[in-house]
């Protein structure tokens, strides 16, 4: 929920990274799904998922933001937003917590962040330790919606 105050976002891991995205934004919290694979589809579209019904199309967020595979090779998890009226799976390592933030302490993307990030995220939060960044949806799927369309 948005206040005046700040804003809540579900907290997961890629990578190793800390990443957010707005509760709002979040349809769906999935565990380890059937996937069925899209043939000529880019590398990083996993493939289709059923949910309820509808059918999801699954990103898989490590091939999109140029990571191989996971070493451990557990299973992935997935957050559902939705994107110009379609519903995908961003398919991540780990969900975490859901933080509230201040608006004011989001700062724009450090120049020393790995250009994988900033381009896909539209700023950050220091924590304890580590920095959280907030994923901005329309730049991960945006750049290549004519792709994921087909």
């Amino acid at each position: 929920m948005a206040s005046s105050l700040g804003h809540e976002f579900v907290t997961m891991r890629l990578e190793g990274q800390l990443l957010g995205i707005p509760v709002l934004a979040v349809q769906d919290v999935l565990s380890a799904q059937k996937i069925t694979s899209i043939p000529l589809a880019p590398g990083w579209v996993a493939g289709v998922l059923n949910l309820r019904g509808r059918i999801v199309t699954a990103i898989n967020m490590r091939e999109r933001m140029g990571f191989g595979p996971r070493a451990n090779g557990g299973k992935d998890m997935s957050i559902v937003v939705e994107f110009h009226g379609e519903p995908y799976s961003l398919q991540i390592d780990r969900v975490g917590d859901v933080l509230n933030l201040e608006n004011e302490t989001m700062e724009k993307n450090p120049v020393t962040m790995d250009q994988r990030w900033r381009e896909v995220s539209r700023g950050i939060y220091r924590l304890d330790g580590e920095l959280l960044a907030i994923l901005d949806v329309e730049r991960v799927l945006g750049s290549a919606e004519g792709a994921v369309a087909a």
